[in-house]
């Protein structure tokens, strides 16, 4: 056989192989749009334009439907009513007033992901920077600063060790402000220098601090960081995706404990008397949570039925009182927007 016979075969091979996983995504994609046609549409509310007028609940919907995976708002007045369907599709979504994050992926032969900055309409307004598995996102309060956590090498943040992650700030103009993982990161009073250090679940303060979760040697504290010193320095441990209270005397977050592998429960750090209060929320929750208000606290949970692809939106009191109750159902990565 020649080599050109022999190149000719193998292009054909290739041509037949690309074929074949192009029609199986095709075949996917037509299954899934399918499916969904068929399924229930979730009833949809008023308009964008009088939403936004309004204190609002953003979250990623999951009902199955049309509006499977886009973003969907409803007002905090009546997070159990019709949902108004904007036109983004997310993974994850944080909002403010003014803008939004977008943690997108376009599920194809090959995964890829994109983060986004959307405008008060929803429109794209420009690609942020983003490397990996999106995980986490935040906007600070007055939306000048983005932080996006992904997954560089494993999907979980069960193992300690097991992953990599890369968490970026940026200003929202696009312009980056920093890789926190770059930071020096102080432990005790000292430099923590092992390659296994990781940063993940930032929540700010303001425009220069923030807290968020760094982990090494199978540990995890609670940090606070600087964008201007470039420096983050634990303050109590086993804390992980924290998040700052309204009124910012408060850090809401997952504790892992003497739990098994891949468990959490939640818990209130108070900053002010150094005390923490477990919640009433048994099930193990793998979110970082949000604050509906200075006495709530609100966060995803998956449906517990198996081969289900949906979840919910659940709250629960933030002094270890009451009992967790659905907030909104069919719903993920919840956003607080007054």
């Amino acid at each position: 056989m020649t080599i050109r016979l022999r190149i000719a075969l193998l292009a054909g091979i290739l041509v037949v192989v690309l074929l074949g996983a192009g029609g199986y995504v095709w075949q996917v994609r037509q299954s899934q749009a399918t499916t969904r046609a068929n399924a229930p549409v979730v009833a949809v509310g008023g308009d964008l334009a009088t939403l936004r007028a309004q204190p609002r609940l953003v979250f990623r919907s999951t009902a199955l439907g049309q509006g499977y995976g886009q973003v969907a708002m409803v007002p905090l007045a009546a997070p159990g009513g019709p949902r108004t369907f904007t036109p983004a599709s997310c993974e994850r979504v944080y909002a403010t007033a003014d803008d939004a994050i977008c943690l997108s992926a376009d599920r194809g032969i090959v995964t890829t992901y994109k983060a986004q900055l959307l405008d008060a309409a929803w429109a794209p307004l420009r690609d942020l920077p983003l490397t990996g598995v999106p995980s986490r996102a935040r906007l600070s309060r007055d939306g000048s600063l983005v932080a996006t956590t992904t997954f560089v090498f494993g999907d979980s943040y069960a193992n300690p060790g097991q992953f990599s992650t890369r968490t970026i700030v940026a200003a929202t103009d696009g312009e980056v402000v920093g890789d926190i993982e770059k930071f020096r990161l102080i432990v005790g009073g000292k430099v923590v220098k092992a390659a296994d250090k990781n940063l993940w679940g930032v929540t700010f303060v303001d425009d220069n601090r923030f807290y968020a979760t760094a982990a090494s040697g199978g540990k995890t504290w609670l940090v606070e960081g600087s964008l201007s010193g470039r420096t983050v320095t634990a303050s109590r441990s086993d804390v992980e995706c924290p998040s700052l209270s309204p009124d910012g005397t408060r850090i809401a977050f997952k504790k892992h404990g003497d739990l098994s592998p891949g468990k959490w429960r939640l818990a209130v750090y108070d900053l002010r008397t150094r005390t923490e209060v477990v919640l009433a929320e048994e099930h193990s929750v793998d979110d970082q949570v949000e604050w509906l208000d200075d006495a709530t606290v609100i966060y995803g949970l998956p449906r517990e039925e198996a081969g289900s692809a949906s979840s919910d939106v659940w709250a629960v009191p933030a002094d270890g009182t009451g009992a967790p109750r659905v907030l909104v159902s069919d719903a993920w990565s919840p956003a607080v927007v007054r």
